[in-house]
């Protein structure tokens, strides 16, 4: 039996937030591929690190990218298969090209990339804009009078 998620209660106190329901509906339906294994890991407040394993890889077959707030890192195989395969009886560390997608929030930049045993690390780190952080709104006391725009009330 399918389920399906309703939206709609959390909708009607948000302001903003137009594309969620799409967003929920995109990740529900994404059957995403086991390859390369990554962890997502939370390494201080507004730190985060991505880990991604990619046995038999060089720095030289591996592209980090940041586009739309979309990190893609891909590789290429750089095998020939037909030699190698004649060589192995059998293959279990894989060596073909891929592509891996992170959607990244507004307020996350990349900050750096290292590789080292076949474990490529992406540092990450949240920076709140000062009109993204929570302001406090002073309450004045008194008759509230109209604001004036050019002549004109509000």
């Amino acid at each position: 039996m399918m389920r399906t998620l309703d939206l709609s209660p959390l909708l009607r106190s948000t302001i903003g937030f137009d594309n969620i329901n799409r967003m929920f509906d995109q990740a529900a339906n994404v059957k995403e591929a086991a390859y390369p294994p990554y962890d997502i890991e939370k390494v201080g407040d507004d730190d985060y690190r991505i880990t991604v394993a990619l046995a038999g890889f060089t720095e030289n077959d591996l592209s980090i990218t940041v586009q739309d707030g979309v990190l893609v890192i891909s590789g290429k195989g750089t095998e020939d298969e037909a030699e190698e395969n004649d060589r192995f009886l059998y293959r279990g560390i894989a060596k073909r090209a891929f592509e891996r997608r992170f959607k990244l929030a507004e307020t996350i930049r990349v900050l750096d990339a290292g590789f080292e045993n076949g474990l490529l690390v992406i540092n990450l780190q949240r920076e709140v804009p000062e009109h993204l952080k929570p302001r406090e709104i002073q309450i004045n006391s008194g008759p509230s009078k109209p604001k004036m725009i050019k002549g004109e009330a509000a």
